[in-house]
């Protein structure tokens, strides 16, 4: 079943990965202000952190889980882990932007300054370079299995670009949780 017109794969895939990223930056640099969203319990804007770092975890599962039902030719399977994967990094990335309009932008690293330039810093852009590039990536392949039948999946690259995104999504989510750790427990 086409869920998504097939011509249109490649311009949805641009319009979303340019306003996902807006929202982020947009975010990131406090030009979101406060007042856009609902105000929350100092509790709740504290406990997002650790929730994103658990919902991470469950989506490096969810990838797995994935990435073996493709090897082993179960594509419903496959599929049901994907969209399970698109769904929590969908959540985290509403509590990570609602809490980063909250609080007006990225927390500082509390730590010493050493380990955040030698460390934490590395860590955290490999971990934003990685997000920035797997956004196109991954909306390309959910674009691609929503807009063809399964037959017809092998003859485009959706596992090809799959396999980039689920790699570099692994990557990141991983690198994610080091930084929480970082931030939220070591520091």
């Amino acid at each position: 079943m086409e869920y998504v017109p097939r011509e249109r794969v490649r311009l949805l895939t641009g319009v979303l990965s340019v306003v996902s990223l807006a929202v982020v930056f947009a975010a990131a640099g406090g030009r979101i202000p406060s007042s856009s969203v609902p105000a929350a319990p100092e509790w709740v804007i504290d406990a997002i952190p650790l929730v994103n770092a658990v919902l991470s975890a469950i989506a490096i599962g969810t990838i797995t889980v994935g990435w073996r039902a493709i090897r082993r030719g179960e594509i419903d399977r496959h599929r049901a882990a994907m969209v399970s994967s698109f769904g929590l990094f969908a959540s985290f990335l509403a509590l990570y932007l609602y809490r980063l309009t909250v609080t007006g932008g990225p927390q500082d690293f509390p730590g010493p300054a050493a380990v955040e330039q030698f460390v934490y810093l590395p860590i955290l852009a490999v971990h934003i370079l990685l997000a920035i590039v797997c956004i196109p990536l991954v909306y390309y392949a959910l674009l691609l299995a929503l807009s063809r039948p399964v037959a017809e999946l092998p003859e485009t690259s959706h596992a090809r670009i799959g396999r980039i995104a689920a790699t570099l999504w692994l990557l990141s989510f991983s690198l994610g949780i080091v930084v929480f750790v970082l931030l939220h427990v070591i520091y």
